[in-house]
């Protein structure tokens, strides 16, 4: 029998829940990559909300401009930004959000609180973790 649980489906079987993999984890890992909500928070927040790419560096610390690049070039083939070219001289590209992009933005702010209202206790419990297991290599494939 098919069941549901945070918008995720599963099976229930005689072994147990069992969940299949699927196309969201993509997406998931694309909104979890360090620059990616960074990049949407400035579009969102930008006067006008359309941002050229050098306003757009300029306006992310530590971004580089092949980071910067590819992460453009990821959303916008997502859906979640648009891009603007001008055939003027020199060239002039905007990028702004789509309505996709901007209908996540509440749900960035959802994530994103609850992360800024765990993080203590996410640190506590990682620093926790790593004195009972005295410097235990996190993921090692011989504890598993």
């Amino acid at each position: 029998m098919e069941k549901t649980i945070n918008g995720r489906t599963y099976e229930e079987t005689a072994a147990g829940p069992r969940f299949k993999a699927c196309a969201p984890h993509n997406v998931l890992a694309r909104l979890g990559d360090k620059w990616t909500i960074l990049v949407l928070s400035h579009l969102a927040v930008s006067p006008g909300h359309r941002l050229r790419f050098s306003e757009l560096k300029r306006g992310i610390e530590g971004i580089t401009q092949r980071m910067l690049t590819l992460t453009v070039r990821n959303l916008e083939r997502d859906g979640l930004v648009k891009r603007h070219y001008y055939p003027e001289v020199p060239p002039r590209v905007e990028y702004e959000l789509t309505e996709m992009g901007k209908g996540m933005l509440p749900a960035l702010e959802g994530f994103t609180s609850w992360i800024r209202d765990n993080w203590p206790q996410i640190e506590h419990c990682r620093r926790a973790y790593d004195a009972e297991h005295d410097g235990d290599a996190a993921g090692d494939s011989s504890t598993n």
